[in-house]
């Protein structure tokens, strides 16, 4: 009987893994912070206070990732360089694959939703992301 227990939590398990659709991609697009790093030996690393975030935008398959900086007045600080991807799918797997003047990267989408997503690197790493809510001082 014990066995039969041990099946349903294995089952339950691999029946709650976050997947994500193709219709989720364009929660991607926005400001997001980093809220921690998981590293592979399960390690983590929390970040309380972030002095800059991201900001994504996609369009179809391809888009960019840019550093900007929130002001207290509601806009950013930001620069040029972006760093540009393009996500493909394989087996129901999304990844981002960037490319730079400097170098190539990718990370794979683990999970994505309107206020979180979770990329894991080629070094296995793993960011967890939320949405980013400015502070409003009125």
């Amino acid at each position: 009987m014990r066995y039969v227990y041990i099946l349903f939590a294995l089952i339950g398990l691999v029946g709650c893994k976050n997947k994500v659709d193709k219709l989720d991609l364009p929660y991607l697009n926005g400001y997001w912070e980093i809220e921690k790093v998981t590293f592979p030996d399960g390690s983590e690393k929390e970040y309380v206070v972030n002095t800059s975030i991201d900001y994504i935008e996609i369009n179809d398959l391809k888009g960019y990732r840019k550093k900007v900086q929130p002001n207290l007045s509601g806009t950013y600080i930001t620069s040029n360089d972006a760093e540009l991807f393009t996500i493909y799918e394989k087996d129901g797997v999304f990844t981002l694959n960037y490319k730079t003047e400097l170098s190539e990267w990718y990370e794979k989408i683990v999970n994505l939703s309107e206020n979180n997503f979770t990329v894991l690197s080629e070094e296995n790493i793993k960011y967890h992301y939320k949405r980013f809510q400015p502070i409003n001082i009125e």
